[in-house]
């Protein structure tokens, strides 16, 4: 295995069930194995945060080099990881199958594992990944839960920040006062009998986010789809557990995929494609589970069948062909490409799917946005966010499209919040996802 080979990355199954993997000892050398060679190549210190606190300890050390960085200062560069998986796609040189093994997104991972098993991983942050039972709270009262969140409120962020260790400044999501689900009850699209794809059947994994937070995003796709002959249902038996990975609980993320899992088997036995509406749930559902659970048949056929909502329509396009009917945006789009979206390792559809528009050529942002979920919105971490997520946010402002896209909508919403950092640059209200300007150039 030469380094740097064309063969494609292999990732090995989490053994997130065997006790071996929670030894702090062997993690301390596996952790030092892999550092090792990441001091030498550091082909990887612009991507996040991670990467330089690695080697300003490793440069400390002087002649020591690594054997002179203690150990409980790897907890530095383990939180400053988002789990983005870009050094991993796009960079490293050593992934398996070379001989060096190295998958340091991983390897983060279980450092967080092992964390959480010994009860080192923060309280506060536990309470920020029950995301369907904060949406449930958030939603009984949106109007008030909206307010004290929203970005400037003196009196409640700072509160807010003192308990929850949420940075005063974070741009938080909203909380939907009707979820998705409801919404596609009382909104149900008339399907087109007459579209070239009429025949497909599609289940709609809301996501918490997606049913929660930002319902638009799955009534677009749901109009979308309706135009293009596509039966549709929406269907959410919970979150999919990527808040829970971020802090390293895998058992409920096991837990999770298990569950869910099982409820979208009857669907797929059915003949539905099932459809994410965020990608960072699409990349839990395809390849992030079957590495917890490689043993799960349910688990197995999901990863088999799931789909980005933009990689759906574009397959549409592409199969079938798509219903009459786009019409031109009123202005450009600036597209931000989501790690999320780009670890799935199928191309850039969001790309893609804006260009089936008339005459919209997408300004492309492949950088990651530095928010990487709850991590961004933390007061240790916020600025570190800003300061990773710099260039993209640079770039958008020099573009100066109307429309700024991401198939991540809290890395959009950090985007914009960055550029109003910078001088002369004029943000959009919103970042919509890529499905939502697909939606608005058919008329919806």
């Amino acid at each position: 295995m030469s380094e740097g080979s064309l063969e494609a990355p292999v990732r090995h199954a989490i053994p997130w069930q065997d006790a071996a993997y929670y030894d702090e000892a062997a993690l301390d050398a596996e952790l030092r194995r892999v550092f090792d060679v990441c001091h030498g190549c550091r082909l990887c210190f612009n991507l996040c945060d991670s990467f330089p606190t690695l080697f300003d300890l490793i440069d400390a050390a002087g002649d020591a080099e690594l054997e002179g960085v203690d150990s409980a200062d790897f907890r530095k560069v383990a939180d400053g990881c988002t789990l983005c998986d870009m050094c991993f796609m796009t960079k490293c040189p050593y992934v398996p199958p070379h001989e060096f093994d190295l998958d340091f997104p991983h390897l983060m991972l279980r450092y967080r594992a092992v964390e959480n098993r010994n009860g080192r991983r923060g309280f506060r942050e536990r309470q920020l990944t029950r995301t369907d039972r904060n949406n449930r709270l958030g939603r009984a009262a949106s109007g008030l839960a909206n307010w004290a969140t929203r970005r400037g409120n003196r009196l409640t962020r700072p509160a807010l920040e003192a308990v929850a260790g949420v940075h005063r400044d974070a741009a938080l999501p909203a909380f939907a006062p009707r979820t998705l689900e409801q919404r596609a009850a009382a909104e149900t699209p008339e399907i087109d009998r007459n579209a070239p794809a009429h025949g497909r059947k599609a289940a709609i994994y809301a996501t918490c986010y997606g049913n929660g937070n930002n319902p638009e995003i799955g009534v677009a796709l749901l109009k979308v789809l309706a135009r293009n002959g596509v039966e549709t249902e929406i269907v959410y038996p919970g979150c999919c557990g990527m808040p829970q990975m971020e802090q390293g609980d895998l058992k409920a993320v096991a837990a999770a995929a298990a569950r869910t899992a099982a409820a979208f088997r009857p669907w797929i036995d059915r003949g539905y494609a099932i459809v994410a509406t965020v990608s960072s749930c699409a990349l839990m559902l395809k390849f992030e589970w079957p590495l917890l659970l490689p043993d799960n048949e349910d688990v197995r056929l999901l990863s088999e069948n799931c789909f980005d909502a933009a990689q759906y329509v574009v397959d549409i396009a592409k199969t079938e062909g798509l219903a009459e009917g786009l019409q031109p945006l009123d202005g450009g789009v600036t597209l931000h490409v989501a790690c999320h979206a780009r670890a799935q390792n199928m191309g850039v559809k969001a790309a893609e799917l804006l260009r089936l528009i008339p005459g919209t050529k997408p300004k492309i942002l492949a950088r990651c946005s530095g928010h990487g979920g709850s991590w961004g919105v933390m007061k240790e971490n916020f600025e570190t966010g800003m300061k990773v997520g710099r260039p993209v946010m640079r770039d958008a402002a020099k573009a100066g499209n109307p429309y700024i896209a991401s198939e991540c909508p809290l890395a959009g919403a950090h985007i914009l919040q960055g550029m109003e950092r910078i001088d002369g640059a004029e943000p959009p209200d919103r970042a919509p996802h890529p499905i939502e300007l697909f939606a608005k150039a058919y008329g919806f």
